[in-house]
């Protein structure tokens, strides 16, 4: 297994749709165990196929949740049903989010709080489950990786320009960025 590099935001990957994935095969099995091992070595929770440089659409994850799902896994091809997301602001001490592909930042963002999550394994065998609270926001986060989105493009408009702020000071927004996990620093302090 292979740790691979994390890009960061501005890499061309990381803001457009991923492709479909085709082949059920060795490689993709490769790739679903070099991106366990990455996300491991990260501290993450998730990390999709983007975020390692990789226009397919996958992610894994890792995380305890309350919902009787096996606490890490892939989805290859997800689909998301969502629940209805509260019009309240988001609270900045319990919904503050964090992303491998922003590394080191943290800002609130409203998500679903239940989602229906259906998509394949590595073997291309159906994956169905039921996801709530941070394991479904997880799920989200994820998926929204596969169609070019960071979540920082989700903030309303006073954590937008925090976020804007931030990627300029880092001077991230350009491609060929990345970190590389259990080499470089944790930018999260684990």
């Amino acid at each position: 297994m292979t740790v691979h590099p994390i890009v960061v935001q501005g890499e061309p990957t990381l803001h457009r749709r991923a492709a479909e994935v085709r082949e059920f095969d060795d490689a993709l099995r490769t790739l679903i165990a070099d991106m366990h091992e990455t996300n491991e070595a990260a501290n993450g929770v998730g990390l999709a196929a983007p975020q390692i440089n990789i226009g397919l659409r996958v992610f894994v994850y890792a995380m305890e949740n309350d919902d009787g799902v096996p606490p890490q896994g892939v989805l290859v091809n997800p689909t998301l049903v969502l629940g209805k997301i509260s019009g309240n602001a988001p609270d900045p001490d319990e919904e503050a989010e964090g992303c491998l592909s922003v590394p080191g930042d943290h800002f609130p963002l409203k998500r679903a709080e239940w989602v229906r999550v259906s998509g394949f394994d590595g073997f291309g065998d159906k994956v169905e489950f039921e996801a709530t609270g941070w394991f479904a926001r997880c799920m989200q986060h994820e998926y929204d990786h596969l169609d070019g989105k960071l979540y920082v493009d989700r903030l309303v408009d006073r954590y937008q320009r925090k976020a804007r702020r931030s990627a300029k000071d880092n001077g991230w927004g350009v491609p060929g960025l990345s970190w590389l996990p259990g080499v470089d620093p944790d930018p999260f302090g684990h």
